[in-house]
């Protein structure tokens, strides 16, 4: 990992912080890859439960980085785009589904800027805490393109069409209150991080195979029929039932303790 990007992880929680602050997290070529590594790196290390991703105090990401924008569109050039290179995603797509794609819960700790690219990179978290001042935009058609890193598949969990629509033809920036109205943020605090930081304790907290199972079938059963999310459902709860940290879940609850769960 390179301090493009850094980790901390700490009582089973995984702290996940853009470090490009002096240009607000913006994405050139090594900052995307440098994304797409934490978020690979925090799916498999074994112990982590959640996941707090966040930028700095000003942004947590101001969208492409305008000075890489000719490496990125010779890189477009031809079917430059078209390569999955990331299981269903390419490269780009990939910095938000890597954290959407992540086996446990991903909470987004926002304050400032979340545009164009940034924007799309939140949305691939479970939850949203952003501060009174974020500034959100889907800004892409300002420069003449589309949403193109995942965020049109991830919206669509979140807020209406029609508001989608919206915000992808005017290009307008909005506000957190704006934001929690719409479905896209989850919490509004003026301590995004700290409130981030509790919500993942408290989910590090329970049974991980779990915490990985519930993540598993929400995901699994967004955009499926009450049939399917029924048997998904039920495939899924009898693969915990009866499993060793699903017993000690029981049991400490009864003898009101803490769980001691096997990762």
């Amino acid at each position: 990992m390179t301090d493009r990007v850094t980790i901390d992880i700490q009582d089973h929680v995984a702290l996940v912080t853009m470090n490009r602050h002096d240009k607000m997290n913006a994405l050139d070529p090594d900052q995307i890859d440098a994304i797409i590594a934490a978020g690979e790196e925090v799916s498999t290390t074994k112990g982590v439960r959640a996941v707090v991703l966040t930028g700095g105090p000003k942004a947590f990401c101001a969208g492409l980085d305008m000075a890489s924008m000719a490496n990125i569109a010779q890189d477009a050039q031809g079917d430059g785009l078209m390569p999955r290179t990331h299981g269903i995603a390419n490269k780009f797509q990939a910095t938000a589904m890597v954290w959407a794609e992540c086996p446990v819960p991903v909470i987004a700790a926002i304050n400032g800027h979340t545009l164009g690219g940034g924007f799309q990179i939140a949305l691939g978290p479970d939850m949203r805490i952003a501060a009174p001042d974020a500034r959100f935009s889907v800004m892409e058609l300002k420069w003449g393109i589309v949403p193109d890193m995942g965020g049109l598949h991830l919206a669509r969990r979140l807020m209406r069409g029609d508001i989608l629509r919206r915000l992808t033809y005017t290009a307008e920036t909005f506000g957190a209150e704006q934001a929690l109205h719409w479905g896209v943020v989850t919490e509004i605090t003026d301590d995004p991080l700290a409130r981030a930081m509790e919500l993942a304790t408290a989910i590090a907290g329970k049974s991980p195979d779990a915490i990985r199972a519930a993540k598993r079938l929400i995901s699994e059963t967004e955009q499926t029929s009450p049939a399917d999310t029924l048997l998904a459902e039920s495939r899924i709860q009898q693969e915990l039932i009866g499993t060793a940290n699903q017993m000690e879940a029981v049991m400490a609850g009864l003898q009101k303790r803490a769980p001691n769960f096997t990762d």
